[in-house]
Formats: C-alpha cells, structure tokens, sequence
C-alpha cells in the first residue's frame, strides 16, 4: 500500500526522503513571506485603516473559511485527476502574487480582497500537498514527516517576525514597506517547489461516479467521529490575530510583537517533529487529546490573566500546542483512510477546520466587545474540552 520511492527519492536527510525535505523547505520561506505580514496586520487593521475588532474577526473568519472551501475540492480533485503537484505550485503561485499588496491597501475592505484572494492559493494547494507528504513516506513515519513540515513551517515563522522586528526597530516605521519585501522568500518558496519536488502518482480510483463518491459516507465511522471533534474544537479556536490583541490589551509593546509572535514559532518549531515522534510512538489519540487539553488551560489563561509577564508566558506555552497536535491530526487522516482518497480526507479534514473558523472568530469578537476578553477566552476553553470528550470516547481507534 503506497508507492515506491524512486532513488532520487530515497536519499534521506534526518531520516526523512529527499522529497519530505524539500516540501519542509517551500513551507520554510512561505512562512517568513507570510509572518513578516501577519503578526502586523492586526495592528494596521485597527490603527491605521481603523477596523474594529468585529471587523478583524470578519476580515479572518473570511479568508480561512474561505480557504477551507478550497481545501476540500482541491483535495478530491487531486484524487480525481492524481495530479497533486500542479494544483500545490499553482497555489503557492497565486498567493505569492496577492500577499505583499496589502502594501498598498488603503481600507480595510481591501485588506479583506486582499486576504481573501490569498487564502484562494492557500486552500487550493493545502489538501494536495498533505495528500503528496503522505504518499511519500511510510506508515511509521507518518507522525514525524508532518511534524518535520510544520517544523519548518513554524521556522519560518520565527524568521518572518524577526525580520519585521529589526526593520521596525532599526530602518523603518512604515508597515507598507515591510509588507512588500514579503515577496522575496514567497517566490523563493516557488522555486524550490517547481525544481525539487515530483508527481506522486497513486493506483487509480476505480471507475465510479465522482459526484456520488464525493460523500462522508465514503469514509470509517471513526473517520467521521474525528472530523466531529475536530469541527467542536474549531469552534472555540477563533484567529491567532486576537491573542496579539489581547498582548497589546496587557501592555505589551507594538515593537515587542513581532518578537512575541517570534518565539511562538520558535516553540512551535522545536516541539512539531517531537510531537509527530510521539504520536508515532504513543498513539495519534492520545497525543491529540493531551494538545487539547493544554489549549484549554492555555486560553482559560489568556481570559484572566492581566500583565504582560503572564501573556509572554502564556505565547510560549502555546507554541506546545500546536506541536503536539498538527502532526499528530494529519498522521490520524492518514491512517483513518485508504490511500486512494487522501486528497479528499485532508479537504474534509481541512474543511472541518476552516468551516468552524468564521464563526468562532467571529463570536470571539462580538463575545469580546459585548461582554469582555475574560469571556470570549473562557468559551474557547470549554469547546476544546468538549471536542476532547468527544475524541476520548468516540474514538475507538
């Protein structure tokens, strides 16, 4: 079950094949492109073109749901045709070109097209380049190949915001500048991906109708009860862009962001392999449900908590988070489904994720502004604990 690497393939580096590693590395420069933009947004949104922080969960639930509708039909269509390669390229192409034009947005409304058009690329290579991981590792190390890919995903988001940093603090104030510099490692993303990394071809699906396969029927229960939770959990996880708001709130300093997002991502980055490793070796479940619970303490946190010691705690903790259940969750598709549908398990996957992200970002704004941040957070925290009921005793695998 699977396919057979080719001697090109073969090569490893870390005990991962050269393909792994060369996917790792296009997520690499992504990330710097998109966390020199991202961790100022937020602030640009709000001080500058004046959004409201209804506005800014908007301007996020859009753009993710958005990418999660992409997610799912490029995942099936790359089942459809076994082309993975095209629609990822064609993706990270088409959000390279968009991004830095928030360099030259004058509203809000713009910002919104802008992060809308650049999702588009996000959610048409995302499920296809899951599916192209997948294919091209082993069962056993299916847990530390997704880690390695967020890893270096996270990598790059610790350079992203450093960048940021030591132009703010040393060469410029102006936010538009360092927007339009994002396009310099977004097209060395490109690049890379164009030369080092080849079509994957899986055995034919056998000849049926594609609309009536495209079904939730078509996967395990198990597989069904997975996207359940995950879908419950999503719910409390509103954008990353109000935790920043909440750091401002607490008395951390706008220059002093971008190196806040910065260790996030380094944290991220160190405990994504460690944590793919331990759900290779522990259980995918058991990982998952350990990452959840730490995001339920982490935003119970995040709702009482009042000086900006406590927020620069609280950042690094959740970088913990994030490495112990995003490998983790891929490598659970992977072996909740047969080969042949990958691409369309990580768009439902991915589906499920960004379907619940516009409503949660959206009701953490409007909880925020009508009751306060300490109540907005606390709901976070009690969806993921029931997403974790739920994974705890559904879950039979």
């Amino acid at each position: 079950m699977g396919y057979k690497l080719t001697r090109y393939e073969e090569k490893k580096f870390w005990g991962l094949n050269r393909q792994i590693f060369v996917l790792g590395w296009v997520s690499f420069f992504t990330d710097v492109s998109s966390e020199m933009i991202y961790p100022l947004l937020p602030v640009f949104l709000t001080s500058v073109l004046g959004a409201s922080p209804t506005f800014l969960g908007f301007i996020e639930g859009i753009a993710e749901t958005t990418a999660s509708l992409f997610k799912l039909f490029s995942g099936w269509l790359s089942d459809r045709w076994q082309k993975r390669k095209a629609l990822v390229v064609f993706g990270y192409l088409l959000s390279s070109v968009v991004r830095p034009l928030v360099a030259v947005a004058t509203s809000a409304s713009q910002v919104l097209i802008i992060r809308f058009l650049d999702r588009v690329g996000k959610g048409i290579r995302t499920s296809p380049r899951d599916a192209l991981i997948a294919d091209s590792t082993t069962e056993d190390v299916q847990g530390k190949s997704f880690g390695f890919q967020r890893a270096m995903d996270h990598t790059g988001a610790v350079i992203g915001p450093f960048i940021s940093f030591l132009l703010i603090s040393y060469f410029t104030q102006d936010y538009r500048l360092i927007f339009a510099l994002a396009f310099i490692p977004a097209f060395g993303a490109v690049f890379i991906l164009i030369g080092g990394v080849r079509e994957k071809i899986i055995s034919p699906l056998p000849s049926v109708n594609p609309w009536r396969k495209f079904s939730l029927k078509s996967f395990s229960p198990s597989f069904r009860i997975f996207l359940l939770a995950v879908t419950i959990f999503s719910l409390g996880n509103s954008s990353d862009a109000f935790l920043i708001l909440r750091a401002k709130e607490n008395g951390v300093g706008v220059a002093w962001i971008p190196v806040l997002w910065m260790i996030l991502h380094v944290v991220k980055s160190l405990s994504a392999t460690p944590g793919g490793i331990l759900s290779d070796r522990w259980g995918r479940k058991k990982t998952i449900i350990l990452g959840w619970l730490l995001y339920s303490a982490i935003y119970w946190g995040f709702a009482w908590s009042k000086s900006p010691e406590a927020i620069w705690l609280l950042f690094t903790v959740y970088g913990l988070f994030y490495g112990l259940t995003e490998g983790a969750e891929r490598a659970l598709v992977t072996d909740l489904v047969p080969a042949t549908w990958r691409g369309t398990a990580f768009g439902l996957y991915n589906f499920s994720v960004g379907l619940s992200t516009l409503p949660a970002s959206l009701l953490l704004g409007f909880f925020w502004e009508k009751f306060g941040a300490p109540f907005a957070f606390s709901f976070g925290a009690s969806l993921a604990l029931l997403a974790v009921c739920l994974l705890g005793f559904g879950l039979k695998k």
